[in-house]
């Protein structure tokens, strides 16, 4: 087993090499598109530019147990637990452009409920990675299915796409729905129902 402050010296080192190769990265970028890096604007840009993709993506570097962080509670209640309009901001992963909007999560309890902004905090650490929305979505419904051993989750995200609204076709009212259905969610019409009538009634 390796020595906490050791480990935690290579965690530092392992960190800096990886901003560092970020920041040439960015330089290259810059040059690519014609830009002077020597100019005023630009000269901490891409310190700042890997900074930044670091923040959006230390998704990376958080695991489900470490946000969980044992936020779990013994609980009679076996009604549906909504949690709607969480705000989720990602980076798809074709383009690596942002995709914005709000992630709605429901579970139906069987002993157990999650920490409210424990739920919050699991859409956001699978959010802060590359991502498509498909994926996003089954892993937050995954992860709280197996986290609470709930008879269902529901999970619904709707978000706007900057790589189809400012690039490509070039839509700006598009948005896409993508959901995921667990469990009684999925398997019992009147639970899904219950979901839908919920979100959309918001």
């Amino acid at each position: 087993m390796a020595h906490p402050i050791k480990q935690a010296k290579e965690n530092i080192n392992n960190d800096e090499v990886s901003s560092k190769n970020m920041e040439s990265a960015f330089s290259t970028i810059i040059e690519g598109v014609g830009e002077d890096l020597n100019r005023d604007g630009l000269i901490d840009t891409p310190k700042r530019a890997a900074k930044a993709m670091q923040f959006l993506t230390k998704g990376y570097q958080e695991t489900v147990d470490e946000v969980v962080n044992g936020a779990l509670f013994e609980s009679n209640a076996s009604e549906m637990v909504v949690v709607s309009d969480i705000e989720l901001y990602s980076m798809c992963e074709h383009h690596l452009l942002p995709f914005i909007g709000k992630c709605h999560v429901a579970y139906i309890p069987q002993g157990k409920v999650i920490g409210l902004s424990k739920v919050a905090r699991i859409v956001d650490m699978f959010a802060r990675r590359l991502q498509i929305q498909e994926n996003l979505t089954e892993q937050i419904a995954q992860s709280i299915m197996d986290i609470t051993d709930a008879a269902g989750v529901g999970v619904i995200i709707e978000a706007k796409h900057m790589c189809m609204m400012m690039r490509g076709v070039e839509k700006q009212n598009s948005q896409m729905r993508t959901s995921s259905l667990l469990g009684s969610f999925r398997e019992n019409q009147n639970t899904r129902s219950e979901f839908l009538s919920l979100v959309n009634g918001r």
